[in-house]
């Protein structure tokens, strides 16, 4: 079931102004603000400190530090006088004073009073001057936006710049910036798509579209969603208005002309949802809505009973379109914004291909073509793409990785190079493409003063990138150690580029094995005497000299399993020169440890 919702901001490009100028110039002393309206913390006493310099006395003894011991009142006496004579707690020297929650007068995220709320304030406490944005088109300034102040007072979008001074004298007079306002709605959806959905879009000059299908159940249902929405955006200072529904056509419709905050129409009821609604809310061009108005065609269920064919040709194709779209039969896809546009090169062929000198010159113009885009970006390529279309339909693709980011044409092919061989050409090759799904920053680097090169460390990642071409699919890598007590989790791999962590001092062997192996036959003093004896993969070891027990413990943060696991590690000797690592589980004392099998872990030497 397809849920898709659209947000509607009416004053976006005067908003987006107002934020602009809030966040450039300082705060004036006269402006009015909302805080002026939140109350106030009371202090009984402003002008007194509760903690006296140079005292021994807490804070809020006042009446100890005062010296009036002997006559402080008793509780029948606080008792009989009024409420508002009382002395406050912090005054008898409790410290267990009632406090306000400091955040008790704000709303809480999804809409619901979380306290005392603000007394209301008008528009023109919030707005101030009225504010029109006017754009030139012909000859002419049109108003384009008009804020809610300049609205009450008869201004309205359309209207000549002229006639909306002359009607209002004291007007803020702003120039149309579609461009960032644009550029507002970009950023929004961006970041709609990293926090919301992975679907939105841009809807027209004062919206978005945001495909909820499957998502809304992470924020606590659809209606939940929309008040958290609502208040991010009237953090931001920006007034909206949303809508959910089974089509973007009805969701778009409702919420700039159901005239309510929050619309929540079940799928299927766009039909009867949508039909009282004026011609204007299924985005009909203007043609069409002076011609709908010749015909008496106010409303959209005015169009129910119209037959397609005249439909059609009175109104356009489009408005058939529109209307079937609104009401769920037609599908109106979503164009999704996309936060990262990956690098590509592409060839279509005239002749398939089929030979590996011709796929080798193909490569060679993608990477050239790879390499000044990523020069453009400022970026370097850290994973490549090469897709071969076959003649009869089929696919053929080759990937690379580099170990560090670079944008070296002539490293690049030859990487390429090294893998042609893998390409199955068929019948022949006739289109190729390269893409870089992975790419990092690549900027100039600072070296030396004196400019000697001599001195300066080789670089290893194109020595790394060619061994890791002729073992793969092995790569090569590091070894580093992680924060960890357990030995097998206290190392790890990295790139082989990074810098490792320091080790710990612990002698550990050089040999660990992947999973410790259980060891048979074993005699062993209890508690904390190494094996005498063991048998490992069916040879019998005899233990000469010992050193131990470590003991580890299980991490019970990561597994309920280990809150009582115990490990005694053991160095020992073996007859031959041998030397291993080995460990009891158990601590020989407690049940709950271990059931006191021993394991091998490693190897020295």
């Amino acid at each position: 079931m397809t849920r898709v919702a659209s947000l509607y901001l009416p004053q976006l490009p005067i908003e987006r102004l107002r934020q602009a100028e809030r966040l450039s110039r300082p705060p004036e002393p006269g402006a009015v603000s909302i805080a002026r309206h939140l109350p106030a913390p009371v202090d009984d006493n402003p002008g007194a400190c509760s903690v006296p310099r140079g005292g021994g006395w807490r804070p809020g003894a006042r009446w100890a530090r005062d010296g009036a011991l002997g006559s402080r009142p008793s509780q029948s006496e606080i008792d009989a006088l009024p409420a508002h004579q009382r002395p406050t707690m912090r005054e008898m020297g409790r410290r267990s004073e009632h406090a306000e929650h400091p955040f008790r007068t704000l709303r809480s995220d999804d809409g619901g009073d979380a306290g005392a709320t603000p007394p209301s304030l008008s528009w023109a406490d919030l707005w101030g001057r009225p504010t029109i944005i006017i754009a030139r088109t012909g000859q002419r300034d049109i108003v384009t936006a008009a804020c809610p102040v300049a609205l009450d007072l008869g201004l309205r979008p359309g209207m000549a710049a002229a006639h909306a001074r002359a009607l209002v004298t004291d007007l803020d007079v702003h120039d149309a910036q579609p461009d960032a306002d644009r550029a507002w709605l970009d950023r929004l959806a961006l970041h709609a798509v990293a926090h919301w959905t992975p679907t939105a879009s841009v809807s027209g000059k004062d919206g978005l579209w945001l495909n909820l299908t499957g998502t809304t159940h992470l924020f606590g249902g659809e209606e939940r969603f929309c008040r958290r929405l609502l208040r991010f955006l009237q953090r931001l200072g920006m007034t909206a208005s949303i809508c959910v529904a089974g089509t973007p056509g009805a969701a778009h419709a409702l919420a700039r002309y159901g005239g309510e905050t929050i619309s929540l129409l079940p799928t299927g009821a766009e039909t009867q949802a949508i039909a009282s609604l004026p011609l204007a809310a299924l985005r009909l061009d203007p043609q069409a809505l002076v011609s709908a108005a010749r015909f008496g065609i106010e409303r959209i269920a005015d169009l129910y009973p119209i037959p397609r064919g005249p439909l059609a040709r009175r109104l356009g194709l489009a408005t058939v379109e529109r209307l079937d779209q609104a009401r769920g039969a037609r599908p109106e896809p979503i164009i999704a914004v996309v936060p990262f546009t990956a690098p590509r090169a592409a060839r279509g062929l005239l002749e398939p291909i089929g030979t590996a000198e011709a796929i080798n010159q193909v490569i060679s113009d993608l990477v050239d073509d790879i390499a000044a885009q990523l020069l453009a970006r400022g970026a370097g390529l850290r994973t490549g793409i090469l897709a071969c279309d076959i003649v009869d339909g089929s696919e053929q693709r080759v990937a690379i990785g580099t170990a560090r980011a670079t944008r070296d044409a002539r490293h690049l092919k030859r990487m390429f190079a090294m893998r042609v061989e893998r390409i199955d050409p068929g019948l022949g090759i006739e289109a190729m493409s390269l893409v870089a799904p992975r790419i990092e920053d690549l900027s100039a680097e600072a070296i030396n003063a004196s400019f000697a090169i001599e001195d300066r460390p080789a670089d290893l990642a194109p020595v790394i990138d060619q061994l890791a071409g002729r073992i793969e699919p092995d790569t090569p890598f590091r070894l580093s150690s992680r924060e960890s007590d357990v030995p097998e989790r206290a190392v790890g791999r990295i790139g082989p580029l990074e810098a490792p962590i320091g080790w710990p001092r612990w002698q550990r062997p050089v040999r660990m094995l992947g999973r410790p192996e259980l060891l048979s036959n074993v005699v062993a003093l209890l508690p904390d005497h190494p094996p005498r004896r063991f048998t490992w993969r069916r040879t019998d070891y005899r233990v000469v000299a010992g050193d131990g027990p470590e003991r580890i413990h299980g991490e019970w943060w990561r597994s309920a399993r280990e809150m009582w696991a115990v490990r005694d590690y053991f160095r020992v000797e073996a007859q031959g020169g041998a030397r291993f690592w080995l460990f009891r589980r158990g601590d020989g004392v407690d049940e709950q440890t271990g059931n006191l099998s021993w394991f091998m872990h490693g190897i020295f030497g």
